[in-house]
């Protein structure tokens, strides 16, 4: 039993949670709404059929008053006729209706305070479901604007976040900038000192080292070459396109190094 019970209460529990997750407020206040609507509709149709059952009973009262009256008439007609066993015969009648309007004038007053119960029921409902609407009206626009607040300040987070992102990638451009400015100023410097072109050489040396520049960077590009057929080999079982990426990168960075040398 005390696992059935944890098991019964874990499902209501997840219910709930759903319940609550997919629950619309909005909708919950015009369901309730429609529903007060419709327990005041019953109540005025209970009122109608109180009205509609007391105006029969007036109407059976207005019969039975005629039909003492005939019966009073018939019976003093018959005692002038010297008919008293006609006389008696009415007089019963009469009185027998009598007993029966007594008895309807006792359903009409039950009937009227019935309904007039009824009526005040019906006008205190009313009060309350206009109040209700008024309210409900309210507070539906008060959640409407929540959430709409809600959903701007998630939309600010989003646009927050990616703000931030921005700054980190601006800053580490900005670091680069900076960095090839350092770097292009330090290299003018080094221009100007004579540091990188030595003018002061002859002709003779200048040619020279030309040529073992020339000489060194073909070297390089030969040896580079090998060094990439041979990274080649090693990666068959590798990507290809990945192969010739990285050798494509060694042959870059090479060609770098020589073009600084």
């Amino acid at each position: 039993m005390g696992l059935t019970n944890r098991i019964t209460t874990l499902l209501k529990q997840k219910v709930n949670t759903l319940l609550d997750k997919y629950e619309d407020p909005k909708e919950a206040l015009d369901y309730s709404y429609q529903n007060q609507i419709e327990t005041m509709n019953k109540l005025r149709r209970s009122i109608a059929e109180v009205v509609t059952a007391k105006t029969r009973l007036q109407m059976q009262k207005t019969k039975l008053v005629d039909n003492i009256r005939t019966l009073d008439e018939e019976s003093r007609s018959a005692i002038d006729q010297d008919r008293e066993d006609l006389a008696k015969l009415a007089l019963e009648r009469k009185n027998a209706n009598m007993l029966q309007l007594q008895n309807l004038d006792k359903q009409i007053v039950d009937m009227q305070t019935q309904q007039d119960k009824l009526e005040q029921t019906e006008k205190r409902l009313s009060t309350k479901v206009e109040e209700f609407r008024s309210k409900k009206e309210v507070i539906k626009a008060q959640y409407t604007a929540a959430e709409a607040q809600v959903r701007i300040k998630e939309n600010l987070t989003g646009i927050s976040e990616e703000m931030a992102d921005v700054g980190v990638a601006m800053n580490k451009a900005e670091d680069k900038t900076e960095q090839m400015k350092a770097k292009a100023q330090a290299l003018d410097e080094m221009i100007d000192s004579g540091v990188l072109t030595d003018y002061t050489s002859n002709k003779d040396d200048i040619e020279g080292e030309l040529e073992k520049m020339t000489v060194k960077s073909s070297v390089d590009q030969e040896l580079a070459k090998l060094k990439a057929e041979r990274d080649k080999k090693q990666r068959k079982t590798t990507d290809p396109e990945e192969s010739e990426t990285v050798v494509k990168e060694k042959q870059e960075q090479e060609q770098e190094v020589q073009n600084a040398g």
